[in-house]
């Protein structure tokens, strides 16, 4: 299997410190990977950061289609918004599979070449366990993996007894993350910073939530992951991607702020407190001053 590249060492011919990479990864479908994706990329370009996002799901492509609707909706209002840039990385067609590893791991480096100006990479998965996948995770400074909050996302994380109640051990996903750590460090790069977002939480306190969240603040300490609050079931967040526009982006969107746009926004500035992007480092919290609409 082809190494990646060493993720501490800048590419050729870059003379500043190497982009910081956020890499999104889940194994599970429908965990709002490229929604959590795309508002940190907005949030850090309107703290006046470059930022290069790499999808390396091109063949569903949901954050790619993320970031060209923001370029034709801007385009067709006249609007000029912060915009990424972005690089599709597809999977190899290659019948062999040494030849299928080393074409991957080359259009990867391919891609981060040519964001090497950027201050920030960020790094879309494949929602299911593939070469590419992998490669992606080895390359992440930090890891942010969204679940819903359910025993069926559990599972991947790890294996629960029947009752729901102990662990039984780290499942495939914990597993594989737990490889591309080792992997990482073999090439003398920085540790990773995992963490794991509870993702369209219920509104209601229900016993199954309590239970998961138990069960998570255990694996935590088992496995070294940070918890992170993530973002509840609302409308908001389907109805602004056919636009390609985020919660950072109200102003722009033609809709008055509602009650539950407030509460949506105050779930965004927690997660980027809580992986440390909300300090005075990036400015996010001014990010979200100016992008107010009070």
């Amino acid at each position: 299997m082809s190494i990646a590249p060493n993720p501490s060492i800048a590419p050729a011919g870059r003379s500043q410190p190497p982009a910081r990479v956020i890499v999104l990864g889940n194994e599970k479908g429908g965990s709002g990977k490229s929604t959590t994706a795309m508002h940190l990329v907005v949030a850090l370009l309107r703290t006046g950061r470059s930022v290069g996002v790499i999808d390396l799901d091109a063949r569903q492509g949901t954050l790619s289609r993320y970031v060209e609707n923001r370029r034709s909706f801007c385009e067709r209002e006249g609007l000029s918004l912060p915009q990424p840039e972005l690089r599709k990385v597809e999977r190899s067609q290659a019948a062999d599979r040494d030849a299928a590893e080393a074409e991957e791991a080359g259009a990867l480096e391919q891609a981060r070449m040519d964001l090497a100006d950027c201050d920030y990479l960020v790094i879309d998965t494949p929602g299911s366990d593939s070469h590419l996948s992998r490669l992606g995770h080895t390359l992440a400074d930090i890891l942010i993996s969204p679940m819903n909050d359910s025993f069926v996302d559990l599972d991947l994380l790890a294996r629960i007894d029947p009752d729901g109640q102990k662990i039984l051990g780290p499942s495939v996903y914990a597993q594989m993350v737990w490889e591309q750590r080792l992997r990482r460090a073999k090439a003398g790069g920085r540790p990773i910073d995992w963490v794991v977002m509870r993702n369209r939480l219920s509104h209601l306190d229900a016993r199954n939530k309590q239970r998961v969240g138990a069960l998570l603040t255990q694996l935590a300490k088992r496995i070294n992951f940070r918890l992170a609050p993530g973002f509840g079931e609302r409308v908001i967040f389907r109805e602004l991607f056919p636009k390609g526009l985020t919660l950072l982006d109200l102003k722009e969107s033609g809709e008055g702020l509602t009650m539950s746009h407030i509460a949506a926004r105050q779930e965004v500035r927690e997660l980027l407190r809580t992986i440390g992007l909300g300090s005075e480092e990036t400015g996010a919290e001014e990010a979200f001053a100016r992008a107010a609409v009070l």
